[in-house]
Parts: structure tokens; C-alpha cells; sequence
């Protein structure tokens, strides 16, 4: 009986290390807001852990960025003028 308690032990510690592990970097990983965690111009490995444990941080960057880098679109005949000024398009009404 002592052998099977003494397994038992070992197996709940070696579990419970990792388990901590894992629920500690979930707790980290989630305490920022989901509009803060993908401003920087980071990544990495750091970036592939919030892939992985918080996808909705991940998918929630991803079309962030996506509409960051959406383009003007064309200006039809007819439309009134505008100007480009520090990087903003400035309507001229």
C-alpha cells in the first residue's frame, strides 16, 4: 500500500507543476484587453503563445491589422476634390 501512495504522490506532483504552469502563462496572457495586446510591433514567440492560448486576442489583432492596412479607395468621376495632408485625406466640402 506504502508503494501505490508513494506513486500516487509523484504522479500529483509531477502533474500539478505543469498544470500550475500552464494556468499561470492563460492568467498572464489574458490580463491585458484584447485592444491592447497586438499594438506593439512584436510577435515572436510571445505572439505565438497568445495564438495558441487566447485565439480571440489573436483573431481580434489579425483584423485590426487587416483594416489598418486597407487602402483608400478610388475616387469615382465626378467626386469633389481632396488633398492628402500628413498622411490624411483632407475633403475639400
Amino acid at each position: 500500500m506504502r508503494d501505490a501512495m508513494a506513486w500516487i504522490t509523484l504522479a500529483t506532483v509531477l502533474v500539478m507543476g505543469p498544470a500550475l504552469l500552464m494556468f499561470g502563462m492563460v492568467h498572464t496572457f489574458s490580463r491585458k484587453p484584447v485592444e491592447q495586446k497586438y499594438q506593439g510591433t512584436g510577435g515572436g514567440l510571445g505572439g505565438a503563445f497568445d495564438a495558441i492560448w487566447i485565439p480571440s486576442a489573436h483573431e481580434a489583432g489579425m483584423e485590426r491589422d487587416r483594416q489598418t492596412r486597407r487602402t483608400a479607395p478610388a475616387p469615382a468621376p465626378g467626386d469633389p476634390p481632396d488633398r492628402i495632408e500628413d498622411g490624411r485625406i483632407v475633403l475639400d466640402i
